[in-house]
């Protein structure tokens, strides 16, 4: 399971109309609001949200990016992702490991 699955467009779907430049806006953002935000630990947005920064990353390879899954990371981390986790993650808790799992049952069943 992972934080690639049920993530098709569906036909008349108005996020598809949406125009590449606002949506580039937006992701950046969203990528800016995260290299802020530190505290939110990737294993919170994935029991949360069921995806993460890692999860960004690999969606930005899988779209085309020329990069390879650790330029990507630093790409959005803003910094290596081994230095990002030295500085920032902490150690996950049995609870927040079940959360993880049981949001990514989510992201398949829908």
């Amino acid at each position: 399971m992972s934080c690639s699955e049920n993530t098709n467009a569906e036909l008349g779907d108005p996020l598809e109309a949406l125009d590449d430049a606002q949506a580039a806006a937006a992701f950046r953002r969203l990528v800016r609001h995260l290299r802020h935000r530190h505290d939110a630990q990737n294993i919170d947005l994935m029991g949360l949200a069921g995806f993460c920064r890692n999860c960004l990353a690999d969606w930005i390879v899988e779209a085309g990016a020329p990069l390879d899954r650790a330029a990507a990371r630093e790409v959005i981390h803003g910094m290596p992702a081994a230095e990002w986790k030295a500085r920032f993650q902490t150690e996950a808790t049995p609870e927040q490991l079940a959360r993880m799992e049981a949001s990514l049952q989510r992201n398949a069943a829908d």
